[in-house]
């Protein structure tokens, strides 16, 4: 017996001897040796591991920044969180130039509040967006609104993005918004759009989705976007950022000078902005014609 226990463990102990050699051949064949700026500009990078660069978290920002810095031009890539300053520091240890990053943020385009876009039906499903979506058209019946259920709000890591509990609809922290796109990304009605931040935090935008017909959309929503075109027409013509496609209004960011001239015209209310819209200018009042007064010097004479 106790032979066979010796057989046994001096077997089993050139197995794994021979494993062990094996492996260790293998691995000495085989390995790849990290290229150590990889971990340098790991350190450099937020941590958030949002993906809103595009990439599987920070490590994979930094190895495409490193593969890239190779053939000398990582202007391509960027780092919403980091911003400019992040990418300068990376730039600045890959011996590189990064190219400058326009600042952007989250912007909620749907104004179905509960008071604009009321409750026809009640949801009793799962407390998802995109379930909600799958299964009907929403509480207040428009097919493109918010639907208010917190898919947006679960994405965002920078806790940047909130449900108002008077409008039910998300609110964007603009103090801790990075514009990684993850509630982008979330909403299954794509009312969450990245925007330019603009001059001195100067926006503007179509606050509606909504591509059904004017009568349709008013049904379900009083501030719905009607596709009348009288933005259009306020916009001035060397500017013409705004544009009409399938019964909605859209202003091109490229285009915008925020002069807010096409917010008093909206008949709706569908457009808005983070400043104050200029008063509509008063139309001209007919002139009054000026009754002739007999001469009564003449008469007398």
């Amino acid at each position: 017996m106790n032979t066979v226990m010796l057989y046994s463990v001096l077997t089993l102990g050139i197995v794994a001897a021979g494993s062990a050699i094996i492996l260790f051949v293998v691995a000495k064949k085989f390995r790849v040796d990290e290229d150590p700026r990889i971990d340098e500009v790991t350190a450099l990078l937020p941590g958030a591991n949002c993906g809103g660069c595009g990439n599987p978290g920070c490590r994979g920002l930094a190895e495409a920044l490193v593969k890239a810095a190779d053939k000398g031009d990582i202007s391509g890539l960027k780092c919403p969180p980091g911003g400019n300053d992040t990418m300068a520091a990376i730039a600045k240890l890959l011996g590189l130039e990064a190219g400058e990053m326009v600042p952007m943020i989250a912007v909620v385009r749907c104004g179905g509040s509960l008071e604009k876009a009321p409750k026809k039906v009640d949801y009793n499903g799962p407390n998802k967006c995109a379930v909600s979506v799958a299964l009907f058209n929403g509480e207040s019946g428009c097919p493109y609104g918010c639907v208010g259920l917190s898919d947006c709000v679960a994405a965002c890591v920078f806790n940047a993005i909130y449900i108002d509990p008077v409008t039910h609809l998300p609110v964007v922290d603009e103090a801790k918004c990075t514009a990684c796109g993850a509630c982008v990304k979330a909403c299954p009605r794509s009312i969450i759009e990245l925007r330019p931040k603009g001059k001195k935090d100067r926006r503007v935008w179509i606050n509606c989705v909504n591509k059904e017909i004017g009568a349709v959309a008013l049904k379900n929503c009083k501030v719905a976007c009607i596709g009348c075109g009288k933005c259009v027409k306020a916009c001035p013509e060397k500017v013409q950022a705004i544009t009409m496609e399938k019964n909605l209004a859209y202003i091109d960011t490229n285009k915008c000078i925020s002069c807010g001239l096409c917010i008093p015209v909206c008949p709706t209310g569908a457009i808005k902005a983070t400043f104050e819209p200029p008063a509509p200018k008063p139309k001209p009042q007919p002139e009054k014609e000026q009754k002739s007064e007999p001469n009564t010097e003449n008469a007398a004479q």
